[in-house]
């Protein structure tokens, strides 16, 4: 079972529908005691850092990431899901984050017209270190994007990807059990279809 956090932010139901499109049995929660028995865990975000974080807090859910992060289960963070993760966030003001992974969350300036911000559609990711959610997708792939903040870090041990916009940034990331994407996999047609069904393999043991 994968449990998808319910902290009243994510893009929850296309998420589920996505994984249960590729077999995967889903539960949409926000207690605490089914993300500790669920195999695979997910955790989407959609909107401000600030709120992220709050409403994570406030539901009492940031300990359960912890836990599934500290279990070695297969954790899953899209989006504003994946920039919690790390260290801190420069969206109005600094704001703390989960601090799973290093690094900091800052806005986009494209410095020209050609770039806007937000940064929406579909960009190619260029392929770091080959986690295995990558398998059978290659390289320079195109995936979906909606975001103004992006990933900096100085420790290339957890970057998976990057892509360019305004400058090269982080687009998804991978430490030991926990793999983290920008794009939005449930977004981005038959690819992050099969980035997902990558993702049930391995919380089903067929893949690592």
């Amino acid at each position: 079972m994968i449990a998808v956090i319910d902290y009243g932010m994510g893009n929850l139901r296309s998420v589920s529908k996505a994984l249960e499109h590729v077999g995967a049995d889903v539960r949409v929660t926000s207690d605490a005691a089914v993300v500790a028995a669920a195999d695979g865990v997910v955790l989407p975000g959609v909107g401000a850092f600030a709120r992220c974080m709050e409403n994570l807090r406030a539901a009492g859910l940031h300990e359960s990431v912890y836990a599934a992060v500290d279990s070695g289960r297969p954790f899953f963070g899209i989006c504003v899901g994946m920039q919690i993760l790390f260290d801190e966030s420069d969206e109005f003001g600094r704001v703390e984050g989960l601090g799973v992974l290093p690094g900091r969350v800052r806005r986009f300036e494209p410095g020209h017209d050609e770039l806007k911000v937000p940064h929406m559609g579909w960009n190619q990711v260029s392929i770091e270190r080959s986690a295995p959610h990558f398998r059978g997708i290659e390289e320079g792939t195109r995936f979906y994007f909606v975001h103004s903040y992006f990933v900096e870090t100085d420790h290339d041990d957890v970057v998976a990807t990057r892509t360019s916009y305004a400058n090269d940034f982080v687009s998804s990331a991978w430490r030991d059990n926990v793999f983290a994407t920008q794009f939005h996999p449930e977004k981005s047609q038959a690819v992050g279809l099969r980035m997902l069904e990558n993702f049930v393999a391995i919380v089903d043991g067929e893949l690592g």
